[in-house]
């Protein structure tokens, strides 16, 4: 293998060699073959992958740390090549680049398998490992940048041979240095683990329970207390001997704090301080002697709202922003509080929690008004509001001193089963859910949306051992019997949810996440405060009977056989069909009013026979309008058009599952206000792909002065959108879309196709230019699509883009959810857009 000139220029450059303890080193003499990692706690926690290459170690920072299953694929960005010497570096880099302690995590050879110089050159620098710890087959691929890209990104992935091992987290097991057995906070310091902190605690076993945690060594003064829980109820209580705090999407902690030792204790007695450290670090520099509180650890999104879904692997992923907000004080410096008031237990708490690390914070409340916080935290998506009695002490249990009131639906469910599913690739359908009424599991529904391939593996992998031939519910639907493999119930998830129905039932079920912190036994049917006088409003539905398949009226307008199931996968039905138009009236129709439209009609369900229509008939519900437009042929028709939430209830009355619109509106349709491109990727094409080509099609918008929006299209693939001030008419617009695309196709042959043929799109990304004439339509936002899941084609931000899987994420299921979480209308701004295609970039694409 011949060597290749390496220099550490760029290493020297970075680093003041008279403040750093790094050393400076020079490169080596070609041919060693050193393997490192170091665990480096920088600005971001990260491991620092280096294979010795010609005299100096390649590097790049993994950000997640190395996994040993090959189904992860960890990102690995190239970073400067290091010194040989580097290799044995453990220490503390002072201010500058690179801050922060570095641990020598693994060490050893490596062996590549080839050339690793073509390796790196081609992207695919497969090798083995002869560590301490990790051993065996990986491969670093390369990942193709994207424009304006300066970092080089790599994946990190473990082969499939002897050595991986889906169940064990490298992480997790080797916490320590590999060659001094210190962890970091004794690096930190420059001493041993005996030092001035305490070692992490060993694992906890899942038999820990309250009373073990009181045994702890050197917490025997601060000791677990049963939390106090909170009873349900419509609305915040009245008045003003209440406090009202916003609730918090996530797991219920007690710190309890005696010098330096830390522990964060479960709800139900676990330990899961080595799970969070970084929390358990940060309420250790509290200035306290002792201290017992209770809060929430939460994980925060890109918007700063708690997610549950995000604590699911928040304790294995660096980069998920965790928070413990602290809402109570039980104890103080050996000073039992629990039976003082609330209001002086919090101004303690606010005292020692002043000048905390950023990842604590102090609960805020508010005093009285009730509904005003419970309205605010709903325009806020949040998920609610906990209202306590601010003279009440500290009680275990729930009592009628704390009352929490919910945004929508988000509770724990016990798992008793699943349904099998008829996809290929696809372990199960939906999960049977239940809570428990006294010793009886009591079945609550089940759940078929919020999951990926991720989570569907692994919970296939924990219900499959758990398998059994009796079901565990008390009484059972006969169609949720149907194609049921029951499991023991052991497994609790976490789902939202926008409602109850009579009997109990979920409606519009979403999985977040695996409840680690709850046993099933403990997932009970809280008995709620009487809502009994609440009412459906009146003008939503008049018949509150779900079994039934009499007609019902909606807005008014007959609904006929409305338990009829239009998608039975999800079992949804016409009425739910309605009920989603209804509720979600104003997003559908901003983008349809006004507009002819086409729909596609399912009345027997979207099993059935469906069809094509774009003409009125007077036979169609009254809330249908007509519309004349002038054909080719100078004869006019009568097109369909919905501007009323009466007429989307119509629309479902006739089984109308898909509601396609065109680019012009009825008072002016020669003169398009919107242009579409319609990204249809080959089946082979992978998602990511169809997302890079639309953010690369923004970015070519945005250099011809157009400001475009991205669709979700609910089947495979992406609309780029670019609203569009009346001035053109059809021809002009159809010119620019279909030179603007086989520009593209010329310009990346690999990766577009302009032209419909399915033997040239092969591999490829169609560019769907022909929307862009008069009387094409494409679907409009917020529209069902007749296809398995019931997908809704939804407008995404750009920003959230690159976190999408797929582009059928968000289903009739999941909508309400994500609709009440976002912060704000991912297309704000599209309807304030003034742009227009200039005749310079109309030009250009006609070549001229």
């Amino acid at each position: 293998m011949a060597s290749r000139t390496a220099t550490l220029d760029d290493y020297n450059a970075k680093r003041n060699f008279k403040a750093t303890p790094e050393p400076k080193g020079s490169v080596a003499k070609p041919g060693g073959n050193v393997y490192v990692v170091q665990k480096h706690d920088a600005r971001r926690l990260h491991y620092d992958l280096r294979l010795e290459l010609d005299g100096v170690l390649k590097s790049w920072a993994v950000t997640k740390g190395p996994s040993l299953d090959p189904a992860d694929k960890r990102l690995a960005v190239r970073t400067e090549d290091h010194p040989v010497d580097y290799g044995t570096f453990e220490g503390v880099i002072p201010e500058g680049y690179g801050a922060g302690t570095v641990m020598l995590w693994d060490r050893g050879t490596w062996e590549p398998k080839g050339d690793p110089h073509e390796g790196l050159e081609e992207g695919i620098l497969k090798f083995e490992l002869h560590g301490k710890r990790l051993k065996g087959g990986f491969a670093l691929v390369r990942m193709k940048k994207r424009k304006g890209e300066k970092r080089e990104n790599w994946l990190l992935v473990k082969e499939r041979d002897q050595d991986a091992d889906e169940s064990r987290d490298p992480r997790k097991i080797w916490t320590k240095s590999v060659a001094t057995d210190r962890g970091m906070a004794a690096i930190a310091e420059g001493g041993t683990d005996e030092g001035k902190r305490a070692p992490k605690a060993k694992k906890s076993t899942a038999k820990q329970s309250g009373s073990s945690a009181k045994k702890k060594s050197g917490l025997a003064s601060v000791s677990f207390t049963p939390p106090q829980l909170a009873k349900l109820a419509d609305q915040p209580p009245k008045g003003d001997a209440w406090l009202h705090e916003l609730k918090y999407d996530g797991y219920r902690i007690q710190a309890l704090i005696k010098g330096d030792e830390v522990r964060l204790i479960t709800r139900n007695g676990k330990d899961w301080t080595d799970k969070y450290p970084a929390i358990a670090d940060a309420l250790r520099t509290l200035k306290v002697g002792s201290a017992a509180i209770d809060g929430e650890l939460v994980a925060l999104d890109d918007a700063g709202v708690s997610r549950f879904g995000l604590l699911q692997n928040a304790a294995d992923d660096p980069s998920v922003h965790l928070r413990y907000y602290a809402f109570d004080l039980l104890s103080l410096n050996g000073k039992d509080l629990k039976s003082e008031p609330l209001l002086e237990r919090k101004e303690q708490l606010e005292a020692i929690l002043k000048g905390a690390s950023k990842l604590i914070h102090y609960s805020d409340h508010i005093e009285g008004s009730g509904q005003a916080v419970i309205e605010k935290a709903c325009a806020l998506n949040l998920e609610g509001v906990v209202s306590k009695k601010a003279t009440a002490p500290y009680r275990s249990g729930r009592g009628t001193s704390w009352i929490k009131s919910k945004c929508i639906g988000n509770d724990e469910f016990v798992i008793g089963g699943y349904r099998k599913s008829e996809r290929r690739g696809r372990p199960f359908a939906s999960l049977l859910l239940g809570e428990y009424e006294k010793d009886k599991l009591v079945y609550r529904g089940r759940v078929g949306t919020g999951f990926n391939a991720k989570t569907l593996d692994m919970l296939h992998r924990k219900m499959e051992p758990l398998q059994r031939k009796t079901s565990p519910f008390e009484k059972l639907p006969a169609d949720a019997r149907r194609g049921a493999v029951w499991v023991t119930p052991k497994l609790v998830a976490q789902v939202s949810y926008t409602e109850r129905t009579q009997d109990g039932h979920l409606r519009h079920p979403s999985f977040l996440a695996l409840r680690e912190d709850k046993a099933a036994k403990d997932v009970t049917a809280v008995p709620d405060e009487d809502t009994s006088n609440q009412d459906s409003p009146d003008d939503v539905s008049r018949d509150k009977d779900n079994n039934n398949d009499d007609p019902v009226e909606v807005l008014g307008v007959k609904l006929t056989h409305p338990g009829r199931v239009m998608f039975p996968e999800q079992g949804a039905t016409k009425r739910e069909i309605a009920e989603y138009y209804v509720a979600f009236k104003d997003h559908v129709l901003t983008y349809l009013k006004d507009r002819p439209l086409s729909i596609v009609r399912c009345p027997s369900g979207r099993g059935g026979k469906c069809f094509f229509q774009k003409h009125y008939k007077t036979s169609l519900p009254d809330h249908f309008r007509a519309v004349s437009i002038e054909q080719k042929d100078g004869k006019t028709s009568s097109y369909l058009l919905i501007d009323s939430p009466e007429g989307l209830v119509g629309a479902a009355q006739i089984g109308a599952l898909e509601l396609h619109i065109w680019g012009a509106r009825a008072d002016d349709i020669e003169r398009p206000d919107r242009l579409v491109f319609d990204l249809d990727p080959d089946d082979a094409v992978p998602f990511a792909a169809v997302r890079d080509a639309a953010r690369e099609l923004r970015d070519v918008l945005k250099a011809a002065g157009l400001q475009s929006f991205a669709l979700l299209t609910g089947g495979k693939g992406i609309h780029v959108i670019c609203p569009l001030e009346r001035r053109r008419e059809w021809p002009d617009i159809k010119t620019f879309a279909r030179g603007f695309a086989l520009k593209l196709a010329e310009a990346a042959p690999g990766t577009y196709v302009a032209q419909a043929s399915k033997e040239k799109r092969k591999g490829k990304i169609f560019i769907d230019w022909m929307r862009n004439q008069r009387g094409a339509t494409a679907i409009a936002p917020y529209s069902l699509r007749a296809r398995p899941g019931a997908p809704i084609a939804t407008p995404v931000s750009w920003r959230e883009l690159p976190r999408i899987e797929g582009a059928a994420d968000y289903t009739l299921g999941n909508i309400r959810s994500r609709l009440a979480h976002l912060k704000s209308d991912p297309w704000k701004g599209y309807g304030a857009v003034r742009q227009s295609i200039t005749n310079a970039a109309l030009e250009f694409v006609r070549g001229e």
